[in-house]
């Protein structure tokens, strides 16, 4: 039960959408997953993709043996849906249990999506295997219109391509990742049931005033790109609701520090390190602390049809400084990475007598 002192005693949570890599990079950031979260969603897009079953497989051991010693977290795999995607396949991976659900990613929107879906049209028969079986289907929600401003593309996507889909897969269970608009918070939070929303830390914490703060600030880039005030006070607002249909998802995404300040720096925010924690802030800031449990530990097992885990967590209000950069890949200069909310303090940190079994 959660206590309303001085700790934070949680059912250990999970990340329901986390980019873990592959490489020296996945050896190098699985552990600061791995040391809060019992389980996580993994993200596919890798380079290739992980397309088929005999790729999630692969991948998840690769996973399982970068995990550090006595790690109890477990990987929970998707399909990355492509215009070629074969139903029996996604099928058979779901039946057993090798996928957990699917990652529309609309074609050039984000890292690694030049193999996404280029017409939702194209993947209808997908669609109504996965509403038949009720296999989740996770959505990466923008147009990629370039007509369409990027701060509108969030939700100009519930437009044309959310809502319409939906009324002709009513019975499809729809995870609308990362959202970062009022818009989309108030279409989750108004639909009828089958879709819930993933709300990351920086979305909660930061406006798009960040990324502009005396000079271009790279380390708060991701996409979808963070919106007005507006958008940030209406996510906190959902966030903290009470609201089955929001969840955790921190959508970390490590790139080495070169590759995030370069003349085109890559999208992506690592909050890994400090995401447990800054949530825990949030919540705090909102007089909310109650409300952490459900959002952390409980409303994402539920809509994927889990159970929660059987460990606990352990925070304690305690003044920490998020480290600068942290290690990355290599040994190179600017192989290093550098976390959300470096070098500011945080008030929330991990007791480290916590068990995650």
């Amino acid at each position: 039960m959660l206590t309303m002192t001085d700790t934070i005693d949680l059912i250990a949570p999970d990340d329901w959408h986390v980019h873990l890599r592959d490489g020296a990079m996945l050896k190098a950031v699985l552990p600061a997953t791995a040391r809060v979260f019992a389980r996580a969603l993994v993200m596919p897009n890798l380079s290739p993709p992980v397309t088929t079953v005999a790729d999630a497989r692969a991948y998840r051991e690769r996973i399982v043996l970068a995990l550090p010693k006595g790690s109890f977290f477990v990987p929970l795999m998707t399909c990355y849906l492509t215009d070629d995607t074969n139903p029996d396949e996604l099928e058979f991976g779901f039946r057993n249990r090798i996928f957990l659900a699917a990652k529309l990613y609309p074609a050039h929107a984000t890292t690694n999506a030049a193999h996404g879906v280029t017409d939702v049209a194209r993947i209808k028969d997908v669609l109504a295997r996965m509403e038949e079986i009720g296999m989740p289907l996770c959505v990466h929600g923008e147009v990629t219109d370039p007509a369409v401003d990027i701060f509108d593309r969030e939700a100009v996507f519930i437009e044309r391509v959310l809502a319409p889909m939906r009324k002709r897969h009513p019975a499809l269970k729809v995870v609308f990742e990362h959202i970062t608009t009022k818009e989309a918070a108030d279409y989750v939070a108004d639909s009828e049931p089958g879709i819930a929303a993933t709300i990351t830390p920086h979305h909660l914490m930061i406006s798009r005033n960040a990324m502009f703060e005396g000079g271009l600030r790279p380390h708060h880039y991701c996409l979808p790109v963070a919106k007005r005030e507006t958008h940030r006070l209406a996510l906190r607002k959902a966030a903290v609701s009470g609201s089955a249909r929001f969840f955790l998802g921190t959508d970390s995404a490590p790139h080495a520090r070169h590759a995030k300040e370069s003349s085109c720096g890559c999208a992506g925010i690592y909050n890994a390190p400090a995401a447990i924690e800054a949530y825990a802030q949030v919540f705090d800031e909102e007089g909310a602390l109650d409300m952490l449990e459900g959002f952390a530990s409980k409303f994402g097992p539920a809509f994927y049809g889990l159970q929660p885990n059987a460990g606990r967590l352990k925070l304690e209000r305690t003044a920490w400084t998020v480290p600068e950069t942290v290690a990355g890949a290599g040994n190179d200069a600017g192989s290093e990475l550098t976390p959300f909310l470096a070098k500011r303090a945080i008030g929330w940190r991990v007791k480290d007598e916590s068990t995650r079994a």
